[in-house]
């Protein structure tokens, strides 16, 4: 992939940019076989490539500069604005909506936050594409004093953007490193983003999580429910369950299925999708979404599902949830994805009773050294 922003050093965000794509895959494979090197009889599976360039279905533009000419995208080292609307990692259905977005902050007069001297309004925009092009926008604001003025001009952004189904603002007072707040105030008619992920429709809402990749999280959802109808398991939990992704493909290989989250609104778009997925009249198991922490709703059951799949933060699944598994001996399989195998690792190594059985690397983040690992793993 060719950068002109990173050539020029306004922006390295693309770590690995330099290395030839091939380059960084083996260097990914290298790593997250070492760290899981004492494993032995483990079949690693093809990996699954990205699209090096054009892949985010994203975008999380700082916003700088001024009202009449706005900057979206980074702040440098030096804290001054660099404008990233042509970022190569963007496809153009995202490319091609940032000058109507800086249009409408100049018409709504909406002065971008200035971090020293902790004036101004709007903080961030947040953009999210559906495969089919609709979009989410979310207006990141110090406060509700322009509010009025963003429900005023709306009309204007819609007739420039018609495939924005969602727009909303996001309230994040605060003078820190949190790029949103708690409260979300809906601005037009839609409260979702449908994103068809294989044979599934996720109803996303503003604020649930969903992965940065489409095409590769679908490969992920779909290699999850590969392994889950060779197994028949007759229970499923799915862990740090987010929108349902595992838990619906899950579903729709006719599992009985619990997803836990502890993001209320993930579990509302969980809930959305379920519902869009009986209306569609097929056949899929049951399930049930509820809202709580992973660990301590699993600790609190009578007994463990046959499989469960957890999908945590970096941090990993921890040391309570990793006993908990490690001696719940109804749960006979384990599907671990996971954003940092050195977490996984660690906790890997608190559940001897599971033997990894298969894995598989999955390019989410090309040009950087990130990406998502899933393994198989079954009580021995």
């Amino acid at each position: 992939m060719i950068c002109a922003h990173y050539t020029a050093s306004r922006c390295r965000s693309c770590t690995e940019l330099e290395l030839p794509y091939a380059s960084q895959l083996a260097a990914k494979q290298q790593h997250c076989r070492t760290l899981l090197a004492g494993h032995h009889g483990l079949d690693w599976l093809a990996p699954v490539e990205s699209a090096e360039s054009g892949f985010r279905n994203k975008a999380k533009m700082v916003v700088s500069g001024s009202a009449e000419a706005p900057l979206l995208g980074i702040r440098d080292a030096r804290g001054r604005g660099v404008d990233l609307g042509d970022c190569p990692l963007y496809p153009p259905t995202l490319q091609a909506c940032f000058p109507a977005i800086r249009a409408f902050i100049s018409r709504a007069a909406l002065p971008p936050y200035d971090l020293d001297s902790r004036r101004g309004e709007l903080k961030f925009v947040l953009l999210t594409a559906a495969p089919d092009g609709a979009l989410m926008l979310r207006l990141v604001l110090r406060s509700e004093a322009s509010v009025a003025r963003i429900r005023k001009h709306l009309p204007s952004l819609l007739q420039a953007l018609p495939q924005l189904r969602v727009v909303s603002a996001n309230l994040q007072p605060e003078h820190k490193a949190v790029i949103e707040g708690e409260r979300e105030i809906l601005l037009g008619e839609g409260s979702r983003l449908s994103i068809e992920v294989n044979d599934i429709r996720l109803q996303l809402r503003p604020q649930s999580f969903f992965q940065t990749n489409t095409a590769v999280a679908a490969a992920l959802y779909g290699q999850a429910r590969q392994w889950i109808e060779e197994l028949r398991p007759a229970r499923v939990w799915d862990l740090y369950c987010g929108v349902g992704g595992f838990a619906l493909h899950a579903a729709a290989a006719g599992r009985t299925v619990t997803g836990i989250e502890l993001e209320a609104e993930a579990i509302a778009s969980a809930e959305q999708s379920l519902a869009a997925l009986a209306a569609s009249g097929r056949a899929f198991g049951e399930v049930r979404f509820a809202s709580g922490d992973a660990t301590d709703w699993a600790l609190a059951q009578p007994a463990a599902a046959e499989l469960v799949i957890v999908n945590p933060p970096r941090r990993g699944i921890g040391d309570r949830l990793s006993q908990y598994l490690e001696t719940a001996r109804d749960a006979r399989w384990l599907i671990y994805s996971s954003c940092n195998a050195e977490s996984l690792a660690r906790d890997l190594a608190r559940m001897p009773s599971y033997r990894p059985r298969r894995a598989r690397l999955l390019d989410m983040f090309p040009q950087t050294r990130h990406y998502e690992l899933i393994v198989l793993l079954e009580r021995t």
